[in-house]
């Protein structure tokens, strides 16, 4: 399914949204819903000069920076139609935004950065670009996390925030539940995701970070909910980027995928 294409008379922003998104498998693009509700979701908000993605699939300390001249794609998945590995995204690269980065993250207390000038994008970042730009017409830089410290996560995002006044849209893309052994075909959802998902969305709205920082042990089943946390950390850099503005969060997208909660958050 190809995701319209938003009016380029829209206006660019001064200060953009921060975001966090469920990205989704391959499939994401033959879903008769989803695609369309993250192509609304871009055509809603004023073009941004750059994104910066910070991806659940690529974790790599310290803090690496992609590729910004060329970009490829890394189809790091297996065992799908071959369609799925032959997706082109060909999105200009950022080197100005990586100076940015580099500047922000650097600097007293600051975090170690380093350059990985052959790393495209993961399909955490390229699937739901395909769907929310496929113009391929916004440049794109991707960052490694270096850890899956919640809070370790919100001081990088509180450090890149400055970038939301440049015109960059800082996405954050995981999944709002992820165990893989929850997956349904036919989207039968297990009370677990359910459970969390809504503990989630109660926690965003009452702008508990101290709860969601803690969500292993504060969130019902939050280790069911999240074997692995690679998948909920990128919402903390989100977080941490959008830390001022907390009480503007709205859920753009709710529902779940196969089994798995969709959620995907608006800060500003």
């Amino acid at each position: 399914m190809t995701a319209s294409t938003a009016s380029p008379e829209r206006p660019t922003a001064g200060r953009m949204p921060a975001l966090y998104l469920s990205h989704g498998a391959p499939p994401l693009a033959d879903d008769a819903v989803w695609p369309g509700q993250l192509a609304a979701w871009s055509a809603d908000l004023p073009k941004p000069t750059a994104v910066l993605m910070v991806s659940a699939h690529w974790e790599e300390a310290p803090l690496a920076l992609g590729a910004t001249q060329t970009i490829p794609l890394v189809y790091d998945f297996w065992g799908f139609p071959q369609h799925y590995y032959e997706v082109q995204y060909r999105a200009p690269g950022a080197p100005a935004l990586a100076d940015s980065v580099r500047k922000l993250l650097h600097g007293p207390g600051g975090v170690e950065v380093r350059d990985e000038p052959d790393r495209g994008l993961d399909h955490g970042a390229y699937v739901p670009l395909v769907e929310m730009y496929p113009d391929a017409d916004v440049p794109v830089l991707q960052v490694s996390m270096p850890t899956l410290d919640p809070a370790q996560l919100m001081a990088i995002g509180r450090r890149l925030a400055p970038l939301r006044d440049e015109g960059v849209l800082i996405v954050g893309s995981g999944f709002f539940t992820h165990n893989l052994r929850a997956l349904s075909q036919d989207n039968q959802v297990h009370s677990v995701m359910s459970e969390f998902d809504d503990w989630g969305k109660r926690a965003l709205e009452a702008g508990d970070v101290d709860a969601l920082l803690d969500f292993e042990n504060k969130a019902p089943a939050g280790r069911l909910a999240h074997p692995r946390t690679e998948h909920f950390a990128p919402l903390f850099v989100t977080l941490g980027a959008a830390s001022d503005e907390l009480a503007t969060q709205r859920s753009v997208i709710d529902g779940f995928w196969m089994g798995l909660a969709k959620r995907s958050v608006q800060f500003g």
